[in-house]
């Protein structure tokens, strides 16, 4: 019995996890994710640039009224 334990865990060894590269690239993204490397952080340039914008349409209205 544990020769056969012994076979099965020497050839485990050798055996790849993945029959695709496809489930290779999936379980590596998956635990990417799972650590944090893939988070999109929130842009605020287009709002600041938005609320720069607004402010000087309003001072040119007031400038020429």
């Amino acid at each position: 019995m544990s020769l056969e334990a012994a076979e099965a865990s020497a050839r485990g060894g050798f055996a790849c996890l993945f029959s695709t590269s496809e489930e290779f690239e999936r379980a590596l993204i998956t635990e990417r994710r799972a650590q944090g490397r893939y988070v999109q952080r929130r842009m605020r340039w287009p709002a600041i640039l938005f609320v720069g914008c607004a402010l000087m349409v309003a001072g040119m209205a007031l400038l020429f009224r």
